[in-house]
């Protein structure tokens, strides 16, 4: 295992891009195509698809291949585009690897295997193995919820010597886990710590991670760059005005339904809304009722007059 590079550490808002479908489950090649030019449009600083928020375990191999292919030229060189490689077998997620080098991606980023547990010792060999064939940067990912099995902070430590793994996105939740990671930027400062759940940014900003990975910023790019800019710069004020609005989004928009799949109704409904794609799902999750949906949209368009106000 290689030692760490002096790579620049990724800063900034991370977007974990939806994957627009059509009603036939096929990929919305156009929608793509708008769904990107929103988020550069936006000023965000990646792009991240095939992640939770982009159902990537729900989709057959043509339709990742043709995202990647859509989501880098539409890009274009200009927002950098991070690729999900996350798979049961390491050398899909190699294959998918090497199409996200093909099409201009900058990184790749792997939650562990699902399916079995994996205690930490399978855990580190499994992204040394996976880094040292990658041929883009490799970014962790956990997400203990999705895959059974917790980067253990010691873990992470470990894998941060290894040249070709620049960072780790925290899906947890877990504020202490996120705290006892933090230590790890004093010896690798290029190590890139960013948090997914978005109600945690400004907080994880204050504490020293790197930025965010938030589902949100699909619909509101500009104003998660906002949050971004404005707890770097420890402007209380905004982060407070923010983060409000923040947390209306979460509990409007993504908590309408008790049904598992409210979180993407909420994001690929209020997209529908604004005419940037579709709204369907990946098979098996079923879309929310007519009433859900409603309540959706008129919880979105009261967040969208606030936030013209920032």
């Amino acid at each position: 295992m290689t030692e760490s590079s002096n790579v620049p550490a990724f800063e900034g808002i991370m977007v974990p891009m939806v994957t627009p479908l059509l009603s036939n489950g096929e990929l919305d090649k156009k929608g793509v195509e708008r769904v990107v030019k929103h988020l550069a449009n936006g000023g965000v600083q990646g792009i991240f698809i095939l992640g939770t928020t982009g159902e990537a375990a729900s989709l057959k191999p043509a339709i990742k291949k043709d995202l990647i292919e859509i989501s880098c030229k539409e890009a274009n060189g200009k927002t950098p585009v991070f690729v999900g490689i996350t798979h049961t077998s390491l050398e899909v997620s190699l294959k998918l690897a090497r199409s996200a080098k093909e099409n201009g991606a900058v990184a790749v980023v792997a939650a562990l295997p699902y399916y079995f547990a994996l205690d930490q010792d399978d855990i580190f060999h499994y992204y040394v193995k996976l880094a040292d064939q990658s041929p883009l940067p490799l970014f962790l990912y956990n997400f203990p919820a999705m895959v059974k099995s917790n980067i253990a902070p010691e873990t992470v430590i470990k894998l941060a010597k290894h040249a070709n793994i620049i960072g780790l996105k925290d899906s947890s939740g877990n504020g202490v886990y996120f705290q006892k990671l933090i230590p790890i930027k004093q010896e690798y400062p290029e190590f890139s710590l960013l948090v997914g759940p978005e109600e945690m940014l400004g907080q994880a900003i204050f504490s020293g991670a790197d930025g965010g990975v938030n589902g949100g910023a699909n619909i509101f790019p500009s104003l998660y760059v906002k949050m971004f800019e404005a707890a770097k710069a420890k402007d209380f004020e905004k982060v407070d005005q923010i983060q409000s609005l923040i947390l209306e989004i979460s509990n409007g928009l993504y908590n309408s339904s008790p049904k598992s799949s409210s979180y993407l109704c909420g994001v690929k409904e209020s997209l529908y809304f604004l005419g940037i794609c579709e709204p369907h799902l990946a098979t098996p999750l079923l879309p929310v009722d007519r009433k859900h949906k409603e309540d959706i949209i008129h919880n979105l368009e009261k967040i969208l007059l606030k936030v013209k106000t920032v």
